[in-house]
């Protein structure tokens, strides 16, 4: 239609110049007679233009055509507005459309096919490298000449293994070499680099830490739910007679620690509420995709623990530590009495000693420590025979009296067990509080018996578990605090004895922000004194 009035446009002013024209040569006529052959001539020349304003209105048509654009498959079904299709039209458009994506779906499918059955093939290729691996006591043994390099990419994640404390501990020449495990549940992480930022407990609020420890869960999932042939655990039934399957709420809790050079450990610990055995899994990431190295079952109902307890004096802590003892469901005791000058290794080795009646896990405790049946659970989880000792790392309280400076009387004290920046900090130093088996203790050698008076016998009884081929799991755990008292450092300890003593009472008093505020109470005070001067001289004024 635009075409064709263009045309018509073009047609027009091609009259209007032949008629401007042909009023010129009659403007001339007037003046000079126009023989006829003029007027032939000029009958000819107006129907040669009309010829050429068809071919032009024929170019211009050729033109627009070429140069219209194309339509794709997003655009408008084809047609002039207002005019009708019938269904079938439509139809046939949605087939052609149908038939298109089945096609691309087709493809689709078929490459993944591809794509699985690779992977199937490097699976298998995988498992039948760890099916000529031996199989070890104590799950998957990855053997073969370490110093020879790997030949492929398995064998240098199992040479990563080998080399990191996983199966068999490591010696180390003191404590500052020991990698500690952080702790971590479903849903908070108890960490012990704590600095000035950091808090003691902390939800995985970082995506990549939070995502890591996600996928470590599931992993140990499915190794449970799935077990290989040569797992330590029995195949058990639901109480329907259905397989038993675990999920993540049956997540106990877990320790995961990184060496630098060859890492990460995870220890992930497993249990259904109405069932007493634990599932323990243990995993690694060699800087590469995670892999199993155990799985277990564990069971603690015939786990006997000895508490032992080393006291002189100290008689109200006592009664504390006894009303504590009596709510875990714990009567039975045995006092044994010395009567010679304190000494807190001598205590201990004499306890670890008193039992006779065959192997035994026992747990060094001190009066001012409030622990928890859980705790007492990870102490039986943590400890093996002749393989793993326990340090677990204490939460110690502050001085209730400046962390809750704002009330009348500070609260109980089971409302004083939370794990916050300003009420205690992880005593990373010490190591007076450990669950180990007596045989160990007594193959170790014990404690030292030339130590004297307060502290150094714990340290010199960890430094001999990091000089043998026991693990030592050092960890932050939940369940075990170390209550306030006030610290006396005697004048007859040792030099060595002395500073450790006042470092253990500076740290033990309060938080940093807590210990500035009582260091410059009088320059606050001072302040809050002219504030209220001034107030009250406006208020006069």
């Amino acid at each position: 239609m635009e075409i064709l009035i263009l045309v018509l446009l073009f047609y027009n002013l091609l009259q209007k110049v032949l008629t401007s024209k042909e009023l010129i040569s009659l403007g001339k006529s007037r003046l000079i007679r126009m023989p006829r052959r003029g007027l032939i001539l000029q009958t000819r020349t107006h129907w040669l233009l009309l010829g050429l304003a068809l071919l032009c209105s024929l170019i211009l048509f050729l033109y627009l055509l070429e140069c219209a654009p194309q339509t794709d498959g997003n655009a408008s079904l084809p047609g002039i507005i207002g005019e009708n299709y019938g269904k079938e039209y439509y139809q046939a458009l949605l087939q052609e459309q149908e038939e298109h994506y089945q096609t691309r779906a087709t493809s689709l499918k078929r490459q993944i096919a591809q794509l699985k059955q690779e992977l199937q093939e490097m699976s298998e290729k995988m498992r039948s490298l760890q099916e000529r691996k031996n199989v070890g006591a104590n799950g998957i043994s990855y053997q073969g000449n370490k110093e020879q390099a790997p030949s492929d990419l398995l064998e240098f994640l199992h040479s990563q293994i080998d080399k990191a404390e996983v199966s068999i501990g490591a010696k180390l020449p003191s404590e500052y070499g020991v990698i500690p495990f952080e702790s971590f549940t479903l849903m908070k992480v108890f960490q012990l680099e704590m600095g000035l930022t950091r808090h003691p407990e902390e939800k995985p609020v970082r995506k990549d830490k939070r995502d890591e420890l996600v996928e470590v869960i599931e992993a140990g999932l499915e190794v449970i739910n799935n077990p290989d042939e040569d797992d330590e655990q029995e195949d058990e039934d639901g109480p329907l007679g259905e397989k038993l399957i675990f999920n993540e709420n049956d997540f106990v809790e877990g320790y995961y620690r990184t060496e630098k050079d060859k890492g990460t450990q995870y220890e992930l610990f497993f249990k259904k509420a109405d069932l007493m055995e634990y599932r323990h899994v243990t995993l690694f990431r060699p800087f590469g995709p995670l892999m199993k190295v155990k799985s277990e079952m564990i069971d603690i109902t015939r786990s006997v623990i000895n508490i032992i307890v080393p006291l002189a004096g100290r008689t109200e802590a006592f009664a504390q530590f006894m009303q504590n003892f009596s709510e875990s469901n714990f009567h039975n005791y045995t006092l044994v009495s010395l009567n010679e000058e304190f000494n807190r290794g001598r205590g201990l080795n004499v306890g670890a000693r008193a039992w006779d009646k065959g192997e035994v896990l026992m747990f060094f405790c001190d009066v001012d420590i409030y622990f928890s049946a859980e705790f007492l659970n990870s102490c039986r989880l943590n400890a093996e025979p002749g393989k793993k000792v326990f340090y677990p790392v204490v939460f110690s309280l502050y001085n209730p009296a400046i962390v809750y400076a704002n009330l009348d009387v500070p609260p109980p004290v089971e409302q004083q067990l939370v794990h916050k920046k300003d009420s205690g900090f992880w005593r990373d130093f010490g190591f007076g509080m450990t669950c180990q088996y007596q045989s160990d203790f007594l193959t170790i050698g014990g404690f030292d018996m030339e130590v004297k008076g307060w502290g150094g016998e714990d340290v010199h009884l960890y430094r001999k578990y990091l000089h043998s081929d026991l693990i030592v799991i050092r960890t932050p755990v939940p369940g075990l605090f170390h209550l306030w008292h006030e610290k006396r450092c005697a004048d007859e300890l040792t030099p060595e004895q002395y500073r450790m003593c006042i470092q253990s009472k500076a740290m033990n008093e309060a938080s940093h922000s807590h210990l500035g505020m009582l260091v410059f109470r009088e320059e606050i005070e001072t302040h809050l004194h002219k504030q209220a001067y001034r107030t009250n001289s406006e208020a006069v004024g």
